[in-house]
């Protein structure tokens, strides 16, 4: 298996709470996408950036 070791999640940037990916990317002032490793994958240094 080749998949990635990273999700992708939303998070408020007032509240740090948890959002959907696609609202934070519906409100990029107020929100941002970052990548969390996958339970069991602390390191993710060979992960590509988020950016578009």
């Amino acid at each position: 298996m080749t998949g990635r070791k990273t999700i992708d999640v939303g998070r408020d940037s007032k509240t740090g709470h948890f959002i959907p990916v696609k609202e934070a990317e519906r409100r990029p002032n107020n929100t941002t996408v970052e990548r969390i490793p996958k339970p069991g994958r602390g390191d993710t240094k060979g992960e590509p950036s988020r950016r578009k």
